[in-house]
């Protein structure tokens, strides 16, 4: 019993008992190429969350090693991505001043707080709530960060300064800014970011025509960033440009990542316990559709919860080792499982290669334009917009569709925070709305079968004294009141009948408010002399009805199908010799 329950928040005892030589050369060969991958990205995403470049490769270090830990998934790697580098830029950029001493403190509470957050909710199996955050509402604020965040890095690209978190203040800070433009930081950045586009796009196919191996092929396509990043370094360096108003990464510690200590006064955890809560959530989100994806192409199983620890532990090892907020990012991850990762023991190879780039390597990148850097995010995240979300959304769903635009134009126009909290808010009340609306249909039998379907679709069979609703949504305080309205319009319209059936068949809940709907409804009829019917009710909701006086009070009888109901109560069926039952249907 101890060691199962050990096993379950230590997934490493299961992969690791079984760990051979095949699966360590697999996790070396994807460890080489992640990490290549992974040097400049961090550099690149420590930029965006307005940190020290140091801070992007301290943030890639630990943190993925306690993930190998504690996480399920054998291809997910963890560490800085765009989106909640952006999201912690804007969160720590309200409490302090970018390349103050305070603004990094800050940062190492947001990912103490976001750690402790997820590992809450791990341990309370909560990883339900991020459901609340639809699809359409997940597309739109990714769509909009995307957008946001190569807006932010053009200032970079520019050579200019810019400034806020929503995109007209930056648009309207690269305007003011671009008199002050230098041309030779423009070449780099438009040459570099021209290069990586062609390297995703043009790199692999070109290769492949010379002859080169697949395999190999891959894996210059996925160091691309690297040659862009070792060709800017040696023309800045060779022709001066530094003194020439090139901005460049500088002085980079060659140390492995410090110990730090976040900052746990009242008054900061007040302030950034929301954009946590909000960072570990869409961090969760995007983490689990990537690990649950890639864990699906080898029939490997991922567990929701242990993931919440998992990560919650990996943001924890980054605020107490000069980090931030860390989820799992979509690009390494997939590179990582193409390239051939068995285990976590592949992040935690990753792990030691970037440790020893920074300690061996950091001196190498003192010359980096920040313009290349700024072109590795800006090519990055071109890939995570998708405005075809608004089309698709549009044809399929206009609710939808108002989730989207609104979470991207609120993102775009009022920054991360108000954007994902607004989706958030808006696919809550649309479901409201929805469910209190629900579908109800009057069914009639089709000819020759014990089907019954909507008579505004079919050519079924009714009585004129008989009328069956069929309800498609459990019943609840938002919709009871709806089905009231709907049956009394209904039954007044008709004189003739005599018998109500409300078919339950896709009623899973009742809850309290609409159980005295029903009661009310029994009663309303009963005073017009119409008996009230239930249907094909199912097991649990019947085990609650029976709890209540709802049955002893019911004018009518339950059936256990709707079929045996029509047979009951007209002279179009036979009797079918079943009697009204009481047993879940």
């Amino acid at each position: 019993m101890f060691k199962s329950s050990l096993a379950r928040y230590l997934p490493i005892l299961d992969w690791g008992r079984s760990y051979n030589r095949d699966a360590f050369s697999n996790d070396m060969i994807a460890a080489v190429i992640v990490t290549i991958m992974l040097v400049p990205q961090s550099l690149a995403y420590a930029l965006l969350a307005g940190l020290p470049p140091e801070a992007g490769i301290y943030a890639s270090i630990v943190p993925i090693v306690l993930y190998a830990i504690f996480g399920t998934s054998r291809a997910l790697a963890v560490g800085p991505v765009a989106v909640v580098s952006l999201m912690t830029a804007a969160a720590i950029g309200n409490v302090a001043e970018s390349g103050t001493m305070g603004y990094a403190m800050a940062a190492l509470t947001l990912a103490a707080l976001s750690g402790a957050i997820l590992l809450v909710m791990g341990v309370l199996r909560l990883g339900f709530l991020a459901n609340f955050l639809s699809h359409p509402v997940i597309a739109g604020f990714i769509t909009a960060s995307g957008i946001l965040i190569a807006a932010s890095q053009l200032g970079h690209i520019l050579g200019i300064k810019t400034h806020g978190h929503t995109l007209p203040e930056l648009l309207m800070s690269l305007l003011h800014g671009l008199g002050e433009m230098n041309l030779y930081t423009l070449v780099i950045g438009a040459g570099a970011t021209g290069f990586l586009f062609w390297v995703r796009k043009g790199l692999k196919p070109l290769l492949r025509g010379l002859g080169v191996s697949p395999k190999l092929a891959d894996v210059a396509t996925k160091a691309g960033p690297v040659a862009a990043v070792v060709a800017t370094t040696v023309a800045v360096w060779g022709f001066g440009l530094a003194e020439r108003g090139v901005k460049i990464v500088g002085d980079v510690p060659q140390s492995l990542p410090p110990l730090t200590m976040p900052d746990f006064s009242p008054d900061l955890i007040s302030a950034l316990f929301v954009p946590a809560l909000l960072i570990s959530i869409i961090g969760f989100v995007e983490s689990i559709s990537v690990a649950q994806t890639l864990a699906a192409k080898k029939r490997q199983r991922i567990t929701p919860d242990q993931e919440l620890i998992g990560l919650g532990a990996a943001n924890i090892g980054a605020a107490f080792t000069g980090g931030f907020p860390v989820t799992g990012g979509f690009s390494r991850s997939v590179v990582n499982f193409d390239a051939g990762a068995e285990t976590p023991a592949a992040g935690a190879f990753t792990a030691v290669g970037l440790a020893i780039a920074a300690v061996a390597l950091t001196p190498l990148v003192y010359f980096l334009p920040k313009a290349t850097l700024a072109a590795t995010i800006i090519v990055a995240v071109l890939s995570l917009v998708d405005l075809g979300i608004l089309k698709r959304a549009w044809g399929y769903s206009k609710k939808d569709f108002m989730a989207v635009a609104t979470t991207i134009a609120l993102t775009l126009g009022f920054g991360v925070e108000i954007g994902v909290s607004a989706g958030v808010i808006l696919s809550i009340l649309l479901y409201l709305y929805k469910t209190s609306r629900p579908h109800i249909a009057e069914v009639g039998l089709v000819e020759g079968t014990q089907h019954f379907r909507n008579i505004k679709r079919h050519a079924v069979r009714t009585e004129a004294s008989l009328l069956t609703i069929r309800i498609d949504e459990s019943l609840y305080f938002a919709n009871a009141r709806y089905l009231e309205d709907h049956l009394y319009n209904r039954v007044l319209q008709d004189c003739p009948v005599r018998n109500v059936v409300l078919m339950f068949s896709a009623v899973n809940e009742v809850d309290m408010s609409a159980l005295e709907s029903l009661e009310a409804i029994n009663t309303r009829l009963g005073e017009i002399g119409i008996k009230l019917h239930l249907s094909e009710v199912k097991g649990p909701v019947m085990d609650r009805l029976k709890r209540s006086h709802f049955l002893d009070e019911l004018t009518g009888e339950v059936f256990l199908s709707q079929y045996d109901a029509m047979a009951a109560l007209t002279e179009i069926l036979p009797d079918s010799g079943k009697r009204p039952s009481l047993t879940a249907a």
